[in-house]
This record gives structure tokens, sequence and C-alpha cells, in this order.
């Protein structure tokens, strides 16, 4: 950031620098412009204790090479870029990057995107409705006594895992086979693969390797409970296994496959975060018609401008 301010104010006193070499990892441009910026938790209604994601209000005329230089600069799970629509019947787009590279559509940026779009002064067009636009097509949110809700988008991928692979989660989880109860594709987008342990203390006692996979692990807690299921999501992430502090993108894909095979009944909450000295919670609902919600809090932790 710094170095483009310099660069802009002393344009005046010699020649402008030229675009980089090819392969350069600093990215050239003309000058920062100041943009809305804020970061919300989600997941909590406590702050601190969810997963932050970082918002840019204003990403348009953004390059996506800039996007990910940004989201890499942050270090945050997620960065998110709102966009004016381009499909009819969305009231904003958005284009969701991690620290590596772009998605099509993750959980907890949606909801922390949707709060930060609102408190800006967003108006949805439906008033009881917000359409976000992203790579992944049009996902709809809803307000809910849990906080925002997102419908969860259909599943990319799904069914179980061959034997070769499941040996290999395992492996990476450093259990023995037999601990894991089932395992599925669970892929909405990020690619998840979805492992079913017995339980919660099981969850929480894993201690992973490197992986190469996008991995949940989901395990139930004792009935009566306050929470049904603890949750931990790990990826790889320059080249160590990392841990999403909460994962929305998981918890809609796991709901659809724990309430198909009757391990969970709707409406339940799950607890992610534990290990990570994080509090989230996240709440499933299921319409009528089949639709599975994902809710949780959302809370402004930070809020300015950034230069971009």
């Amino acid at each position: 950031m710094e170095h483009g301010r310099e660069a802009a104010s002393s344009a005046g006193s010699k020649p402008a620098p030229g675009p980089p070499p090819a392969g350069r990892a600093d990215l050239w441009h003309a000058g920062p412009v100041a943009r809305p910026f804020s970061q919300v938790d989600v997941f909590t209604s406590t702050p601190y204790r969810g997963n932050p994601v970082a918002v840019v209000l204003d990403g348009d005329g953004v390059p996506a090479e800039h996007m990910q230089q940004f989201a890499h600069w942050t270090n945050l799970s997620e960065t998110t870029f709102v966009l004016p629509p381009t499909e009819p019947g969305a009231d904003y787009r958005v284009r969701i990057f991690t620290p590596m590279a772009e998605l099509p559509f993750a959980g907890h940026p949606t909801l922390g995107t949707c709060h930060a779009w609102l408190a800006a002064g967003g108006t949805p067009r439906q008033p009881d409705l917000i359409v976000q636009e992203c790579a992944a097509g049009l996902v709809t949110l809803r307000r809910t006594p849990d906080g925002l809700a997102f419908a969860a988008p259909p599943v990319l991928r799904d069914g179980p895992v061959d034997g070769e692979l499941l040996a290999h989660i395992a492996s990476v989880l450093r259990i023995d086979q037999s601990a894991i109860v089932d395992a599925s594709w669970a892929d909405n987008g990020p690619g998840w693969v979805a492992v079913l342990l017995d339980s919660a203390d099981a969850v929480l006692a894993v201690r992973p390797g490197p992986t190469d996979l996008d991995l949940g692990v989901a395990g139930p807690y004792p009935g009566g409970s306050p929470t049904a299921f603890e949750v931990r999501a790990f990826f790889p992430k320059d080249g160590v296994t990392v841990e999403d502090p909460v994962t929305g993108s998981l918890n809609a894909s796991l709901a659809a496959w724990l309430l198909r095979t009757g391990r969970a009944t709707a409406p339940y909450v799950a607890s992610q975060g534990t290990a990570l000295r994080r509090r989230g919670r996240v709440h499933i609902s299921r319409d009528p018609d089949g639709t599975i919600w994902v809710a949780g809090g959302t809370v402004t932790c930070v809020s300015g401008q950034v230069e971009l």
C-alpha cells in the first residue's frame, strides 16, 4: 500500500514507473483509490470469537490480480470484493478470494459480505430476501432470529469416498481407518470431503498432518447437549495444513449429507472453532420444500477505508 502511495506522490518529479516484467510478484497500478472496507466476524454474536472476513465494499475497477494480492496480504481465510450485479434480480455481486485462489462460493464470506453491504446502506430489491451473485450463481439470503442465513447451494460432487482416498484421509488425520464412521464428498464449491467420527471428543482430539485436501470432520455430541455436532475444517496453505475457525460452506454440505442419511434432524446447531479457542455457532434449518438454510451471527469489528 505504501509503495503505491509513494509512486503516486512522486509522479511529478520523475517518470512514472512502467509495468513490471512478467512474473514479478508485486503489481503495478496507476495509483490507489480509497475504498470503504469492513472486517466482519461471522458465526458469532461476540466479537473475535468467530471467523473474520475482509470485505472491500467497492471493488469496481480492481483487477483480479490486485484482488488476489490483497487477499494474500490480509492473510484471512477469505477476502471479498463487492461489485455491481450483472444478473437480473441480484442485489450485488461478490468475488471471493482465499490467500491463494478465487472461490466460486464460500459460506462465512457470504454472510459477512451481506452484513457489510446492509450496514453500508444496501437496500435489497425484496424486503425479506437478499440475493447475492457469485461465481457459483445466485445465492439467496434472509434475516432470521439466529442471524443472517443463506440457502445452501447445490452440491457439485457428493457420494462415497473410495478405499484408497479413505486410507489417505485416515493417514492425514493420524487416526485408524476403523475410527471413521463414514465419509463422503461434500463439494459445493471449495471441494470439501467430509468425514464422520463417532463423537465430538474424537473430532477435538484430531491432530492432522500435511494434506492436499479440503477436509471436513464432524462428530456428534451426546443427546441433550446445547450443540449437536463439533465440526473442524482443514485445508492446505503454503505447504502446511491450517484449520478454518468456522466454515459455512462445509456446514452447508455436511447438513445435506447428515440430514439425508438420518444422522441429524433439523433444526440443529453445530459448534466449530473450539480447538482454536473460538466459539462458532452454525444454525441449520430446513424448509418443507427441502431447502437447507445456514445461519449465524455477524459483527463488524473493523471499518474504514483501504487503498486499492
